[in-house]
């Protein structure tokens, strides 16, 4: 029988995504993720979506597709003042992209060229649900997408009101590519089986985003960074962390069910930690970062993971940290619509058995006989 979880069960065949855990070694569409953290978040959309990189004119055409989807529609941004008042991002994520549907001008077309577009639209819109709950939760206005900025550029325009520094956008940039994909993860399952049904690919990313919310699969980033200012300073890392492990307290960022070596994602954000640290002058979560993999290390010979490194990287670019989750999202929306096309295109009912566990079968006793 399987063990708990699906623990080394195949569930799908897949195109988009490959890991090697043994090697440490994470491929899109056949592509070394070393590689491809030259490339643009853009070229990864396209990537996913089409099987190949982009020619010029055709990086140029997925630019064009998704700056023009980034406005929400009006019904979406009357539901945004109601949803900051009443919820978390998270939950303000997942009910946007549901609402999303009512509106969609593909309605209920299910065609392969359709749910490109939906696809498209999605994963522009992310970033506006996201950037526009903040502001308004801090009674800020929202700031409209600007068309002349990058996907990751635009991002920061929206959350922070001003244009960023290149080079943070490129940080950003690069975090969206480490992120999009990763093979059958949690999200991706819950996907792929929503799609499966036939549900709309709204309905299919809003089950990803509601798994996504659960602590063990999202959420990582944001309890790294919070065990960091916690601790505060580096001279408190060792004795802190130890203190957590002796207490048989879960050091969230480190190990994965797949990589028996280092997260190659992690190899590319921790440089990023120190790239942004240096740029923006403080480098001391930089530094207890680095402190805290090598007492994880030294203690319970554990690896970080994507989620370790990314916390400092957001947190240094001024990100609140309940939308370290949903920055996740907006990149990994990316993989999950790429996932979703492909159970379409070759489909069949994801429904699998169970091992009944319970009282063996016994006889109905009507209510009046029981003692």
């Amino acid at each position: 029988m399987p063990g708990k979880g699906l623990e080394d069960i195949i569930a799908a065949e897949t195109s988009v995504s490959d890991i090697d855990g043994k090697q440490g070694r994470l491929f899109y569409v056949g592509y070394d993720i070393h590689e491809l953290v030259a490339s643009t978040f853009e070229e990864i959309v396209y990537l996913l979506h089409n099987v190949e990189l982009p020619t010029k004119a055709q990086i140029e055409e997925v630019g064009e597709q998704l700056t023009n989807e980034r406005e929400l529609d009006d019904f979406v941004e009357g539901l945004m003042p109601t949803l900051v008042e009443q919820t978390s991002p998270m939950s303000m994520l997942r009910t946007s992209v549901s609402a999303m549907s009512a509106h969609d001008p593909d309605g209920w077309d299910q065609s392969s060229a359709a749910n490109y577009r939906k696809a498209m639209r999605l994963i522009a819109r992310f970033p506006t649900v996201i950037a526009s709950f903040n502001r308004l939760r801090n009674g800020d206005r929202v700031v409209k997408p600007n068309p002349k900025l990058s996907h990751a550029a635009n991002l920061l325009w929206m959350l922070f009101d001003r244009e960023p520094e290149e080079e943070i956008a490129r940080i950003l940039d690069i975090c969206l590519i480490l992120h999009a994909d990763h093979t059958m993860n949690a999200s991706t399952f819950a996907a792929r089986v929503a799609a499966s049904t036939l549900a709309d690919i709204h309905s299919a990313t809003t089950a990803a985003i509601a798994t996504l919310k659960g602590p063990l699969h999202g959420g990582a980033n944001e309890a790294v960074m919070k065990t960091l200012l916690e601790i505060g300073s580096i001279d408190k890392v060792d004795e802190i962390v130890k203190a957590k492990l002796g207490a048989k307290e879960k050091i969230m960022g480190f190990g994965h069910r797949v990589y028996k070596t280092e997260d190659p994602r992690a190899t590319h954000l921790r440089e990023l930690s120190k790239r942004i640290g240096e740029m923006v002058g403080d480098t001391r979560w930089y530094e207890m970062s680095r402190k805290m993999e090598e007492v994880v290390m030294e203690e319970k010979g554990l690896y970080p993971n994507v989620d370790f490194y990314a916390a400092s990287v957001y947190y240094s670019m001024g990100i609140p940290v309940d939308l370290f989750t949903p920055i996740f999202a907006a990149s990994r929306v990316a993989g999950w619509t790429a996932h979703i096309r492909e159970q379409y295109a070759d489909n069949r009912l994801i429904r699998p058995e169970s091992a009944y566990v319970g009282p063996p079968h016994r006889s109905y006793v009507p209510i009046d006989q029981r003692g």
